[in-house]
């Protein structure tokens, strides 16, 4: 059935969730996983009609909380016997990141978490999850 997992992660506690899920269902399969975690663009600073870009601020603390998040699940996943890769990427959209990686590591599977933003927060906020699934050309299994 599934040969090849990605696993995007942001380190969150919902995040676990999808990623204990993806372990116990790689386990079960015999298949192998890559965890993936894209470092968001840094936001824009806006004043007034103003916009400031500052590209390096939190990037190193950005990268430090990728690579636990990543060395967390493959820890997770080595303990289960289950074989694991990972890639830190660090300029592009999650959404997009997800979705390179997925296709050059030739995953078959995308398993993930939602934080279920509804309504206005999820219009202002969007949703990374949402914007993979619109745009995957294979399956998404989503966590909540």
């Amino acid at each position: 059935m599934y040969k090849h997992i990605l696993v995007p992660t942001d380190g969150s506690k919902l995040s676990q969730k999808a990623v204990k899920a993806a372990v116990r269902l790689a386990g079960v399969l015999g298949a192998g996983m890559t965890a993936v975690y894209v470092i968001p663009p840094p936001p824009a600073l806006v004043y007034g009609e103003a916009m400031i870009y500052v590209p390096d601020s939190g990037r190193a603390a950005a990268k430090r909380a990728g690579q636990k998040a990543l060395n967390e699940l493959e820890r997770t996943a080595r303990e289960a016997g289950v074989k694991c890769g990972s890639a830190l990427l660090g300029s592009g959209t999650p959404w997009e990141g997800i979705l390179k990686t997925a296709k050059a590591k030739r995953a078959d599977l995308i398993v993930m978490a939602s934080h279920g933003r509804r309504g206005l927060a999820g219009l202002l906020l969007g949703s990374e999850t949402m914007k993979v699934l619109t745009h995957s050309k294979i399956p998404v299994l989503v966590c909540r």
